[in-house]
Order: structure tokens, then C-alpha cells, then sequence
């Protein structure tokens, strides 16, 4: 370590905790704490309840919230995985495509969200597919937003695959679609689970875009928590909400960390 001394390296170790617990830590404890609040006038809520979830339970809403956050984070996240790796696959062995690909996959997350969202909400607004107003037109905008986190760690692993597998498959008399479920896609299981779990976590969060395209019969966690707090009015049914978001991304991601961990097996 560049700090030799034993007390200057103390003090560095207590300013970086410091530092990462304020930044990352103490928002969360923030939500927790609001979430469980009946008010909050001083450095700490001055009541507690249970109230806060059970509003937000007991709406109708929020069930229909969940789901549609489930639901387009699952769908996008499929859509982006299989999207990604076509296209590694595709330019594994032609380095002047994998360029071009590489750039284009690179675009979503050099162009905010909400330019994003209002090139989606122009294009898909008149002419032969109509999707504003759908909810297909959030499906693509979470996709469009998703692909690229899927695509980096899921190239990175195809140009790390050994070729020497599929040549073996191959001199057994595989096919090449054969080759790709049994020996490919196996290989890819770690990387596949944790660009899902980017995927997901990316669009569980998304707002910006939504704010753009969502429909009103399909509104996801993050826009009813704005709604819930944009006005300062439900602060923290808003706050509860956004455990409940933390909380299932959280389950959600452990599955896919879970999965990723599991050695990889090549099947038969």
C-alpha cells in the first residue's frame, strides 16, 4: 500500500468508509427510515408505523405496478440477452464487424434516456407501426436502454470462448445450431446471468424514459413513486414503495448471482 504508516492508513481506511457509507449507505437508510415514518421534522422521524406499507397494499394500483415492472423488466431483459448475443456470436470472427457493433451497442448509454425515450415516442407515433400508447412501445424503450449492459460482458465472454470445444462438437457431426445450445450457451451461463442481472436492475429503475412513453394503464414502480412524491404529498407511501422496489430487485438479482456462481457444465 502507497500509505506506509500505520495511522495514516487508519485514517485513510475511516475517511474512505465514511465516504462510501455517506454515498451509498446512508440514501438507503434514508428511504428505510422514511418508509416506516409518520413524520420527519428533525435529524431523525420522530414516529413510527407500519401505516405507510399498508396504504400502499391495500391500492390497487400497486399490484398492477408490480407486475408491469416485472413484466417489462423480464420481457426486455429476454429480448436484450438474446439481441446481445446474436450479435457477439455474429461478429466473433470478423473484427471490422464487431467495430461497428460494438458502437452501435455503445449508443444507448451515451444518449440520455429521455432522448431515448422521445426518439421512441416520434418514431413510433404515426406511420405503419404505431406503438404509442401500448405497451409495447416500454418493452422496446427498456430493450433499447438494456441492450448495451447486456451486450458488453456477454461479447466479452464470446471472445473468450475456446474454440476448441465447438471443433470437437463440430468433428462428432454437430451442427452448428446443435454446437451453439449444447456447448455455447453453456459456456456463456455466467456471463448471460449477470448481464440478466444488469438488465434488470437497469430497468426495474428506469424513469426518465418511461416519463416519456408510458401509457396511464401501464405504469411502472419508479413513475408511481414520482407520482407519489412529486408533489411532496405522499413522501413516504413513496418511500415504502421504494423499499418494495429495492426489496424485489434485490431477490431478483441474488437469483441471478446464484445462478452465475453455479459451475459451468458443458450438456449433452
Amino acid at each position: 500500500m502507497l500509505v506506509r504508516n500505520r495511522a495514516a492508513r487508519l485514517l485513510v481506511h475511516t475517511v474512505a468508509i465514511a465516504l462510501l457509507l455517506a454515498m451509498f449507505a446512508l440514501p438507503f437508510l434514508v428511504i428505510i427510515l422514511g418508509a416506516f415514518a409518520t413524520s420527519w421534522s428533525g435529524v431523525l422521524p420522530s414516529g413510527a408505523t407500519l401505516g405507510n406499507f399498508a396504504a400502499v397494499f391495500t391500492e390497487s394500483a400497486t399490484a398492477n405496478t408490480v407486475t408491469a415492472s416485472l413484466v417489462t423488466a423480464f420481457v426486455a431483459t429476454v429480448l436484450a440477452l438474446i439481441i446481445a448475443t446474436t450479435a457477439a456470436l455474429a461478429a466473433r470472427r470478423t473484427p471490422w464487424l464487431k467495430r461497428i457493433i460494438d458502437t452501435v451497442f455503445l449508443l444507448p448509454v451515451a444518449i440520455p434516456s429521455v432522448a431515448v425515450g422521445l426518439a421512441l415516442l416520434m418514431a413510433f407515433s404515426s406511420g405503419p407501426l404505431r406503438l404509442n400508447g401500448t405497451v409495447w412501445i416500454v418493452v422496446v424503450a427498456h430493450t433499447v436502454l438494456v441492450v448495451a449492459l447486456a451486450y458488453q460482458p456477454i461479447s466479452a465472454a464470446v471472445v473468450r470462448l475456446d474454440p476448441a470445444f465447438e471443433e470437437a462438437a463440430s468433428a462428432l457431426g454437430a451442427s452448428r445450431t446443435r454446437i451453439i445450445a449444447t456447448v455455447v450457451l453453456p459456456l456463456l451461463r455466467p456471463a448471460l446471468a449477470g448481464a440478466a442481472a444488469m438488465c434488470i436492475a437497469m430497468s426495474m429503475g428506469e424513469l426518465t424514459a418511461m416519463m416519456m412513453v408510458a401509457p396511464p394503464s401501464w405504469r411502472t414502480m419508479p413513475l408511481q413513486v414520482f407520482s407519489f412524491t412529486s408533489r411532496g404529498i405522499r413522501l413516504y407511501e413513496g418511500a415504502a414503495l421504494a423499499v418494495l422496489l429495492l426489496l424485489i430487485t434485490l431477490i431478483a438479482l441474488l437469483v441471478l448471482q446464484r445462478m452465475a456462481n453455479r459451475r459451468t457444465g458443458i450438456t449433452r
